[in-house]
C-alpha cells in the first residue's frame, strides 16, 4: 500500500466508480476496498464521497441499483453500469488518455 493516500483529482471518482463496475455489480464498501486495491492505495475513497457520487450518477442514469444479499449474508445496496454508463465511461477513459499523454509531454519538456 502506497505511504501516504492521495486525494482524487476533481470528476475522478465518477469515471473510477464507472472502471469498476464494468465487470460486474459491486456494494459501496466494495467499489472503494476495489479501488484502494488496484491503485495499490494511493487513493482511498470515503463514504462522504462515494455515496454521493452514486446518487450523482443513479441521477444522470449512469448507475442502476438494488439491494441484495452480500457474500456474508448482510444487505447491501448493489450499483451496476447501465449501457449510458458504459459509453461515458468509454469516452472518459478516450479523454483522460488524452489529457495525461499531454500532461507528460508538457512535463517531459526541458526548461
Amino acid at each position: 500500500m502506497a505511504e501516504n493516500p492521495t486525494t482524487l483529482v476533481q470528476g475522478t471518482l465518477d469515471m473510477l466508480i464507472l472502471k469498476t463496475l464494468a465487470l460486474e455489480p459491486m456494494h459501496g464498501y466494495g467499489i472503494a476496498l476495489r479501488i484502494e486495491q488496484i491503485s495499490r492505495g494511493v487513493f482511498q475513497v470515503n463514504a462522504g464521497s462515494l455515496f454521493p457520487a452514486f446518487r450523482r450518477l443513479e441521477r444522470d442514469g449512469l448507475l442502476e441499483s438494488e439491494w441484495r444479499a452480500t457474500e456474508n449474508n448482510r444487505r447491501a445496496k448493489y450499483y451496476r453500469l447501465t449501457e449510458a454508463g458504459r459509453k461515458k465511461l468509454k469516452s472518459e477513459t478516450r479523454e483522460w488518455g488524452r489529457q495525461a499523454a499531454a500532461i507528460a509531454r508538457i512535463l517531459e519538456t526541458s526548461s
